[in-house]
């Protein structure tokens, strides 16, 4: 079969199957007053290992990186903590809002952020901090603790806004809601175990994510409230039209019922008085529709009609 050419470099086999068999690292790594930043979208397993190598990281919280989903939750250890996060992401391919995992190391010196899916905001912090030296000063000065504050800080604005345009959207809302039910427990006991990691002045920073997050619980709460209302008052006008329809029509079936029972006894094959004649037919006549006159001047009466 043929082939496209290839370009022969002079280059050692061992050299071009190494090149091959070890890609291009994809971590991303900041350094600044003591602090570093590793950012790794999606780790693969011999990327993980070689940071919980570096790192020291327990082999259980390397299991749950590798793994596809992990409940919110906290890990303390003497050196470091463990905590797992998930987010809203929408998904444009379905339409539908997912959860997306953010796994974090946090130590004395070192910050890791590990997402299972590309999380903007984190990333464009992270390329705003390689390109901004003064943001950079700002954010690692203080330590780890305050650089995860204004991580999930992020998350925390970007969710009000999302809360907000899902105000009229039940099914959003509820799946919302699925999303961010475990992560309150999360982020208080985050609270709990993060303090050893801030400096005494900012131990207020992660009251406020917990503030933030209680509130946007409470807006899914009054916009689940909002949305049912709506809905049930729906309903009841659909409800109530029907009801007019029905009506209507069972008042015009009333009506037509003694008419019809009229021109069958008078439309048998018997001899009555006036069979036969011009006069017995109007007289039929004006009965039938004196007789429907009288019905709706009835149902109007009752305000049937």
């Amino acid at each position: 079969m043929p082939s496209l050419p290839r370009i022969k470099r002079p280059r050692p086999r061992t050299q071009a199957r190494d090149a091959t068999a070890r890609p291009e690292p994809r971590v991303a790594e900041l350094r600044a007053h003591g602090l570093t930043w590793v950012h790794l979208d999606n780790p693969g397993h011999e990327e993980a290992t070689a940071l919980a190598e570096r790192f020291g990281w327990h082999p259980l919280d390397l299991e749950d990186v590798l793994s596809k989903r992990q409940r919110p939750k906290v890990d303390e250890y003497p050196e470091y903590l463990f905590g797992v996060l998930h987010f809203p992401v929408y998904d444009k391919a379905v339409q539908r809002l997912n959860a997306a995992e953010l796994d974090v190391f946090v130590g004395h010196d070192y910050l890791v952020t590990l997402p299972n899916v590309e999380l903007l905001p984190v990333t464009r912090l992270f390329r705003r901090c390689e390109e901004d030296e003064e943001l950079r000063e700002q954010l690692f000065t203080k330590g780890s603790g305050y650089l995860l504050y204004h991580i999930l800080d992020l998350f925390e604005k970007r969710a009000e806004e999302v809360v907000r345009d899902l105000s009229n959207v039940k099914q959003e809302i509820i799946s919302y809601r699925k999303i961010i039910k475990p992560e309150r427990s999360t982020l208080r006991l985050l609270e709990r175990h993060v303090e050893r990691f801030l400096p005494q002045q900012l131990e207020l920073y992660f009251d406020d994510i917990v503030d933030a997050s209680e509130r946007i619980w409470d807006l899914l709460d009054n916009y689940k409230e909002v949305v049912e209302a709506l809905e049930d008052t729906n309903e009841s006008v659909i409800s109530h039209r029907q009801n007019d329809v029905l009506r209507f029509l069972t008042v015009v079936t009333v009506i037509l019922l003694p008419l019809t029972l009229i021109t069958g006894i008078f439309g048998m094959n018997v001899h009555f008085p006036g069979f036969g004649t011009a006069a017995a037919f109007w007289a039929i006549i004006g009965g039938m529709v004196g007789l429907a006159i009288g019905l709706t001047a009835f149902f109007r009466l009752k305000r049937w009609l």
